[in-house]
């Protein structure tokens, strides 16, 4: 018999339906019908009949026809919304998708897996499994780690033994032992007392990376959670059935304790839930529609499932990935802009940056030599002022690579190696050391460590969108530029990139507040016994709003860059740079007149936005990348490009080129 979740003013109601030949007007009816019953006053109407709605798919929000029949219209089990006229939506409404609902209608099962044995998870992976793209099994050797940590907390349970978090109260109350027969309600309870956070929920990608960190750690054996048990999980994420995990709540120090337990609220059937077919819904109602159970917490449970700085570590990840593509990329950008501006190469040349050596120097002076190398890749606008009479570029241009080098060389160092070491290490308090036959309490969910990884990380990744915007600046100012003033013709008339490049230094000193670190504040917890804490989940959240503000400058920069080439023509720039302005006209057109910008920057921000490329659409780094890596190759044969895997602290293995630009003769 076909049954259909209904959400009728923040109530789900399951409806069964006994013929097949209803119609969705019959389905809405009967879903008003019951919410009618349910409450005292009848919801505040007198008859279903003088109820007018319309009903809609939760997934995509599709209008539905009320005259379609429901085996038509509908797949059973899916779930639909009812909206009564007239009404108006609550503030505290959790809507039936997240921000975004156009990527998700799309979603697909992805059929490829990947294999957690809660060693080998890359954050690259990580990321990915955010993005859908795998689906997760354990291995055979992980498997076997989490049945013996299991056995003894079998025995433990089974000895009474007296045990912190097992047969014991938490925080405070770790004097206080608990009987045998209430272990499953004092799991269940902590999960339930510990879900307070506040805020918007995460978003998918973001609660995905998140239900695969904590798979991650699981199966290395070390948390006393039953196979069985962690299969259910991993069931939940491969169905894509996400919990509602409010983004506020964690202060980084015994554990992410707030946001993981309203993740583990989720899997064992309460709260809210999210999926690409239901949107959001009662969790039972998700889990049930997936063809999934509930989860019922064995003892230590909850507690495997709630202890460690998963939030912190996932959203630290994508933190790592998304600086490090915007980086690759502000290299671009800043190349197009010194073209536009008729600057210098001279300051890239290999012998400045052999007397400084530090890595991430060495990388980007690299990068700009292979764009702008007129000798590789002649340019025009290079050969109409070989022979002016400027004699050096303005800091934002020529030092590029001193101002940045200290980003790429973090990526490379402490902050990527961090976060590729931390997405698979243990952060529990209590651990289960099966080999010993016991457990240990510590201190391994403390998030200090990847609270200053992020905080110092932030202040990296601003300088990129605070030179920018100087840069920014430069182009539109005609007395620096030699370029129509805000780079559009008629000015006066038309006002150009005059707001855009306003928007730009918001963003920029947002970022300066922004960048102020979270871990160098403390407040005391859990009646002094958490009595200094990393506010780690402030850092990563932060972290993020800077990175995406760096890529939204950027993008301003990128637009402003191709439309001062619009002023440069007939003349031609490198063939890199060229590939990369026929990229932006592909979305954006170039600024004959005003028009509405907004759009136009969002454009440009999804190019640099890296992720899997969809058929036919490639971003920046795609454009630019074949040429950086083939001078590379000619230029310096045994070299490399930086990653966080490579790098081995202490090794200058310099990426040094040769070869020497020759614009502006006249340099000193």
């Amino acid at each position: 018999m076909p049954r259909y979740t209904v959400h009728v003013r923040g109530e789900w109601l399951a409806v069964p339906c006994l013929d097949h030949m209803n119609t969705v007007g019959w389905l809405g009816k009967e879903a008003v019908r019951r919410y009618m019953k349910n409450k005292p006053d009848n919801g505040g109407f007198a008859s279903v009949e003088e109820v007018k709605f319309y009903i809609r798919r939760c997934k995509g929000l599709g209008l539905l026809d009320p005259d379609d029949t429901v085996e038509d219209a509908l797949e059973d089990n899916e779930f639909v919304e009812v909206v009564i006229e007239g009404d108006i939506m609550s503030p505290d409404f959790i809507p039936s998708q997240p921000e975004g609902v156009h990527l998700y209608s799309k979603y697909r099962e992805p059929e490829q897996y990947i294999s957690l044995d809660g060693n080998s998870l890359t954050t690259e992976d990580l990321v990915s499994l955010g993005k859908g793209l795998y689906k997760i099994k354990l291995t055979p050797e992980a498997e076997a780690k989490v049945k013996q940590s299991r056995e003894v907390i079998e025995r433990i349970v089974k000895e009474q033994t007296v045990v912190y978090g097992i047969t014991t109260g938490f925080g405070k109350f770790a004097r206080t032992v608990i009987p045998n027969s209430k272990l499953r309600e004092l799991q269940v309870n902590l999960v339930r007392s510990h879900s307070a956070g506040v805020g918007k929920p995460l978003t998918p990608e973001r609660s995905r990376m998140l239900l695969a960190l904590r798979i991650n750690v699981l199966a290395k054996g070390y948390s006393g959670i039953s196979l069985e048990t962690l299969q259910q999980v991993i069931e939940a994420f491969n169905a894509s059935c996400l919990p509602y995990i409010p983004e506020k709540g964690t202060v980084g120090a015994s554990g992410d304790l707030a946001p993981l337990s309203h993740l583990a609220l989720g899997l064992i059937g309460e709260g809210k839930m999210w999926s690409p077919k239901s949107g959001w819904a009662d969790a039972k109602y998700v889990l049930e529609a997936h063809g999934l159970k509930p989860i019922t917490l064995k003892p230590k449970e909850g507690l495997a499932l709630i202890n460690g700085t998963q939030m912190i570590t996932s959203l630290g990840c994508e933190a790592v990935e998304r600086a490090g593509a915007i980086a690759r990329q502000a290299d671009i950008i800043a190349a197009l802009t010194l073209e536009v501006l008729k600057g210098t190469t001279r300051a890239f040349d290999t012998d400045i940056h052999a007397v400084r050596p530090h890595r991430g120097q060495v990388e980007v002076a690299f990068r700009f030599r292979s764009l702008l190398d007129s000798d590789h890749h002649p340019s025009e606008i290079a050969e109409s002022h070989r022979f002016c009479d400027r004699v050096q570029d303005a800091y934002t241009m020529r030092c590029c690579p001193q101002q940045w080098k200290v980003l790429v060389s973090m990526l490379a160092g402490f902050v990527g190696h961090f976060f590729y070491i931390d997405a698979k290490t243990m952060k529990w308090g209590k651990m289960v050391f099966a080999e010993r036959a016991e457990t240990i309490s510590g201190g391994n969910f403390h998030g200090e460590y990847p609270a200053k990884a992020l905080d110092y990380l932030a202040i990296g990744v601003h300088e990129l969108a605070a030179i920018s915007e100087r840069r920014i600046e430069r182009l539109c100012n005609p007395s620096l530029s030699e370029l129509p003033a805000f780079l559009v013709t008629e000015g006066g008339l038309n006002s150009g990139f005059m707001i855009a490049h306003c928007t730009a230094a918001a963003l920029v000193s947002e970022n300066k507040a922004l960048c102020h670190p979270s871990s160098v504040d403390s407040l005391s917890t859990s009646a002094a016994t958490e009595d200094h804490v990393s506010m780690g989940g402030w850092a990563a959240r932060k972290a993020l709003r800077v990175i995406e503000h760096v890529e939204q400058v950027l993008a301003i920069e990128l637009l402003a860059a191709c439309q001062g080439i619009e002023f440069l023509r007939p003349l031609r720039t490198t063939t890199p740079l060229e590939k990369v302005y026929d990229l932006v006209r592909s979305v954006v057109r170039p600024w004959m007149k005003d028009r509405f910008m907004a759009p136009d920057i969002e454009a440009a921000h999804r190019l640099l936005v890296e992720q899997k490329a969809s058929a036919g659409f490639q971003h920046v780094w795609e454009v630019a990348k074949p040429y950086i890596e083939k001078y590379r190759r000619e230029h310096i044969p045994e070299s490399r490009p930086i990653s966080p895997t490579a790098f081995s602290l202490g090794s200058l293995e310099m990426n040094m080129g040769v070869g020497h630009d020759h614009r502006h003769q006249d340099e000193l």
